[in-house]
């Protein structure tokens, strides 16, 4: 399970020394990722430079309500800063408004500079507690469409994290070529095996060792 889990402290208390212990964590239990808020991606590639723990960064984080445009120059700044993953949030207003031509159109913007120059992994947060089924189905088929690697399902900051439901019917709406990342919510290793029996192949939390040490 150790990696499937992108390590994550996306707060806005947190500090260096918890970033340096984040990584210290991710080195020592083989983590997928360090995931953080872009502030922090240079301390996180500096220190993750011998192993092969990856980077993740947020863009849009967490409304999704930032343009298209500051969204492109959060993820240029961030690949230049050294992240190898990227978790975008989508327009969530958008997306209740059915506008999924633009929803798409937001992404595959994103997709296309992660992928010009090098294979930056793009996972895409839908924050599926503000979103109905159909809408659940709809922006997952969206950025399939896009190109992304991953949907995602929550930020943590919404009013609800990651469900089982919301994970199969994201499963069912993408190719199986792409990735499905639970976040929001997990804390304990049984609600990890949960995400993952019913489709999860990426767990986000800030509980990773608790998790892996606990019940």
């Amino acid at each position: 399970m150790n990696n499937l889990i992108d390590h994550t402290s996306l707060k806005a208390t947190t500090l260096k020394k918890d970033v340096i212990k984040l990584c210290d964590e991710a080195k020592k239990y083989n983590f997928a990722s360090v995931c953080i808020n872009p502030v922090y991606v240079p301390l996180v590639k500096e220190l993750l430079n011998d192993s092969s723990v990856k980077v993740c960064t947020v863009i849009g984080f967490p409304l999704g309500a930032n343009t298209t445009e500051i969204k492109i120059k959060e993820t240029k700044k961030a690949i230049s800063d050294g992240a190898d993953e990227i978790d975008m949030v989508i327009n969530i207003a958008l997306a209740l408004e059915h506008d999924y031509e633009l929803v798409e159109k937001e992404v595959s913007e994103v997709v296309k500079v992660c992928k010009k120059n090098k294979d930056i992994i793009v996972k895409v947060i839908l924050e599926t507690c503000y979103l109905s089924s159909k809408e659940i189905e709809e922006v997952s088929k969206c950025c399939a469409r896009a190109g992304a690697d991953f949907v995602k399902t929550s930020t943590g900051f919404g009013t609800d994290g990651a469900k089982e439901d919301d994970i199969i019917l994201m499963k069912d709406s993408i190719n199986d070529s792409m990735g499905i990342k639970a976040s929001g919510g997990i804390r304990r290793k049984i609600d990890a095996k949960k995400m993952i029996i019913a489709g999860a192949t990426r767990i986000g939390t800030s509980s990773s060792v608790n998790i892996i040490d606990g019940k």
